[in-house]
C-alpha cells in the first residue's frame, strides 16, 4: 500500500513471488492435483475436455515445470468415456502408444465424436418422416371416410 507507481508495484511483485520457489512449486503442485483430478464428463467434446487440460498443462509450464504431451494424451486415452472406446481399441492396434501425438489422438476421437453426431442427425432425419407418414395415413383414413359419407348421401 505505500508503493506508489505502477513500476515500483511491480518490481515488489515480482521480486516477492519470482524468486520464491516455494510458492511456486506449492502452485504446479495444485495444478497437477487438478491435472490428475479431471475426468470427461458425458457432456463434453473432445475439444472441450482436451482444451481444459491444455490449460491446465499450460500453467504448469508458465511457473517453469516440465509437463510433457504424452502425459496428456495418457490421460485422454484413460479418462474419456466408453463410447470412445472403438477408436482407442483402433489406435492401440496401428500405433505405437508410447509414441502417437497428442494431434493423432485428438483427430481420432473428434472423428469418431463428429461421425457419432452424423449418424444421430440421420436417425432423427429418418424418424421424421416416418412420423409425417403416420399422420398421412391418419389423414388419409379421414377423407376415406368424408367420401364414403358422401357417397352414401
Amino acid at each position: 500500500m505505500t508503493l506508489k507507481s505502477p513500476k515500483v508495484i511491480w518490481d515488489y511483485l515480482k521480486e516477492e513471488y519470482a524468486r520464491d520457489d516455494r510458492i511456486r512449486s506449492m502452485q504446479v503442485l495444485n495444478l497437477r492435483r487438478e491435472f490428475e483430478l479431471q475426468m470427461m464428463k458425458e457432456s463434453e467434446t473432445i475439444k472441450e475436455y482436451s482444451n481444459k487440460l491444455l490449460g491446465i498443462a499450460n500453467k504448469i509450464k508458465l511457473l517453469g515445470s516440465d509437463f510433457a504431451d504424452s502425459r496428456i494424451v495418457e490421460k485422454i486415452l484413460v479418462t474419456v468415456p466408453e463410447r470412445y472406446e472403438a477408436s482407442i481399441a483402433s489406435l492401440e492396434k496401428t500405433k505405437d502408444l508410447s509414441k502417437i501425438t497428442l494431434a493423432e489422438v485428438l483427430h481420432a476421437l473428434q472423428a469418431q465424436e463428429q461421425r457419432r453426431l452424423m449418424r444421430q442427425d440421420r436417425v432423427v432425419e429418418g424418424a421424421l418422416p416416418a412420423k409425417h407418414h403416420e399422420v398421412d395415413e391418419s389423414k388419409k383414413d379421414f377423407f376415406q371416410k368424408e367420401s364414403t359419407n358422401k357417397q352414401r348421401k
